[in-house]
């Protein structure tokens, strides 16, 4: 009886641009409508966020608790994520969004770019760094810019 040779354990990161632009776009999905547990489902259980000017937190519990807050928040959120890089571990993407603001019924919009670092398909650490205002003031800073 011929032995089989034991396969390489498979880490679930994506390997090539386009699996990293398909990984990217199945998480751009899971935003509209909202899907907080497939998106928690996508981190470690030890994840690390460190988003924006928030107190870094850890593990998915907090973030559901972040994930539901900005849902709350953001009616009609729509959202664009666009590969840029992907180097071993790491991908980075940017994104663009618009929403309208759940209290105050304003159009929003923001951008930004995140880096993920990936373990075993799925995300360890999230680092996002982004812009978010009303849309009528983004639009007056491009109309002061002309």
């Amino acid at each position: 009886m011929a032995m089989q040779a034991l396969r390489e354990k498979v880490s679930g990161n994506p390997r090539t641009l386009d699996e990293a632009r398909t990984l990217v776009k199945q998480v751009e999905s899971l935003f509209m409508p909202w899907n907080i547990e497939a998106l928690v489902d996508g981190f470690t259980e030890d994840c690390v966020v460190r988003f924006g000017t928030l107190t870094e937190f850890r593990g998915r519990e907090a973030l559901r608790a972040f994930f539901t807050a900005r849902s709350l928040r953001q009616k009609n959120y729509r959202l664009t994520k666009e590969l840029r890089a992907l180097d071993g571990d790491r991908l980075t993407n940017v994104w663009t969004g618009a929403w309208e603001d759940a209290e105050s019924g304003a159009p929003m919009k923001g951008f930004g770019i995140e880096v993920w670092t990936l373990r075993e398909g799925k995300v360890a650490l999230w680092e996002a760094a982004f812009n978010v205002a009303p849309a009528a003031s983004q639009m007056a800073l491009v109309d002061m810019l002309r």
